[in-house]
């Protein structure tokens, strides 16, 4: 499994997220950073972007040697390491899934997107990818740039059929950010509703990280799209209910590999 992704200091999105979700559903993780934060619970106060030549050069040690069964893609920032990510993709056989998380903002408010990067992303990226996972606002963004507004959650099912004809196979829109938390999976043909509970006094941050990566690593064991779907929004969530609040004074990273239960959180 590979997670082309950022890096968070704070060890609670990004990569660090991604390598923890794949541990938990018993698949080796790999990385190719594409951006380095200065980052922890409260805010992200620094970004430095990996050059694209690494970023290919990361994808390609891997691949050639280790090999790739699912690629989750996360943080990209900028135009030119959307760029250098479909240049990546190059590297990896035909077929491989590829599931997008299309981080815009970070759990704190910064933006880790910028709107040229954002147009790059659906043009480029979208009808690459087997699944696009965005929460409500991201998916709103989305339509935007690809010529379409949708103002309200009575169009759900319009929102995620507008990002479906943008190019990715299935489109899952993530609850969290919804009056219920409930997921919309939809594959051109069919839009289902993913009901799920919300855990209020769970901690939060890294969860949107935490289900694309669990989704990506379901569809590497040959799951089909919706019930890759339906894992990953059991385990993202769950991994919330656990999350370790008391970690930092911002929003507390989610607990997908049951720390607290082994008791320690440091």
């Amino acid at each position: 499994m590979l997670s082309i992704a950022g890096s968070d200091s704070g060890g609670g999105a990004g990569v660090q997220a991604d390598l923890k979700a794949f541990a938990a559903c018993g698949v080796h993780g790999m990385s190719a950073i594409t951006a380095i934060t200065a980052q922890n619970t409260v805010g992200v106060s620094a970004v430095h972007s990996i050059p694209a030549e690494m970023i290919v050069a990361q994808v390609r040690a891997v691949s050639h040697d280790i090999g790739v069964d699912a690629v989750k893609i996360g943080m990209l920032g900028t135009v030119a390491t959307v760029h250098a990510v479909v240049r990546s993709l190059d590297e990896i056989p035909p077929g491989t899934p590829v599931v997008l998380d299309p981080v815009m903002v970070a759990e704190s408010g910064a933006e880790l997107l910028d709107p040229a990067a954002r147009a790059a992303l659906v043009e480029l990226l979208l009808p690459l990818s087997t699944v696009v996972t965005p929460n409500l606002p991201e998916a709103r963004a989305l339509v935007a740039v690809g010529g379409s507004r949708v103002a309200s959650e009575a169009d759900m099912a319009t929102l995620a059929r507008a990002i479906h004809a943008l190019g990715p196979a299935v489109v899952v829109i993530t609850g969290g950010h919804r009056a219920q938390a409930t997921d919309l999976f939809c594959d051109g043909e069919t839009v289902t509703e993913l009901a799920g509970e919300r855990y209020p006094d769970g901690a939060a941050h890294g969860s949107g990280c935490t289900h694309a990566s669990v989704l990506a690593a379901r569809l590497a064991w040959g799951d089909e799209p919706l019930q890759a779907a339906r894992t990953a929004k059991a385990l993202a969530a769950r991994a919330v209910r656990d999350g370790l609040s008391e970690i930092g004074a911002g929003p507390g990273p989610v607990d997908v590999l049951g720390v607290r239960s082994q008791g320690r959180t440091s």
